[in-house]
């Protein structure tokens, strides 16, 4: 990569070690907490996905060749089946002309839909494994929301608490940075998505991403409001 295109690409190998400096953070200030599994998880997942992307955005030679192939076998039925039309060398009817025709049209059709549905359907299997990709990382973005669903900033107020309330031992300072911690592991699963809108030129698959980016955009917007909520309780 050029020092021109060094910075026009989302590059997978910094957005894993991103990841992985952030996980030995989690695993130093809160080594007993779920969040550290979850982010371990999320590094595993970064690397599985950043060589899924690089797969998906390679072209495949054997793919085309293999519709060339195809094409060519439905040309030489085709030459095969109309050696065997006999002409009496009399002028067809109007009639038997149109209907000619019609025949070879609608066989046309069938042909062209035929090899086009083989071009496009490396396309399509790309098309859902960016998907299956996109719907895990979709999936771990709602688990990280679930982790700091608890972490309610109003806790540094002592209210009161019921029996059924969980169990709250952070300070001020602890939480924030586990709401911090969770925040930055949702802008980087927004990140790991957008490998794939980075890498293929679908449609479907960028809506995804698209997608993916509001979810963790507004779950982030949450977090950094009980974040902002601390920071007030600290001034006063």
């Amino acid at each position: 990569m050029t020092q021109h295109t060094a910075y026009r690409h989302l590059r997978a190998d910094r957005i894993t070690a991103t990841l992985e400096k952030l996980s030995a953070r989690i695993r130093e200030r809160f080594p007993d907490a779920g969040l550290t599994q979850v982010c371990a998880e999320l590094v595993g997942s970064s690397r599985a996905l950043s060589r899924e992307a690089a797969t998906l955005s390679r072209p495949s030679i054997a793919w085309p060749v293999a519709v060339v192939v195809f094409a060519g076998a439905i040309a030489a039925l085709l030459f095969t089946a109309f050696s065997y039309v006999r002409v009496d060398g009399e002028w067809a009817s109007p009639a038997e002309l149109i209907q000619g025709l019609e025949a070879a049209v609608n066989l046309l059709i069938l042909v062209g839909g035929a090899i086009w549905f083989a071009l496009t359907l490396e396309e399509r299997a790309k098309r859902r494994r960016a998907l299956d990709a996109l719907h895990q990382l979709r999936a771990l973005a709602h688990v990280i929301d679930m982790h700091q669903l608890t972490k309610d900033p109003t806790v540094v107020l002592n209210t009161h608490k019921t029996a059924n309330s969980p169990e709250r031992t952070m300070t001020r300072f602890e939480l924030t940075r586990y709401l911090e911690y969770c925040a930055e592991m949702l802008a980087l699963v927004g990140k790991l998505a957008a490998l794939f809108a980075d890498r293929m030129r679908d449609a479907v698959v960028i809506n995804a991403v698209n997608d993916i980016e509001d979810l963790t955009t507004g779950l982030g917007r949450k977090i950094w409001q009980k974040i902002t909520i601390i920071s007030d309780l600290e001034e006063e």
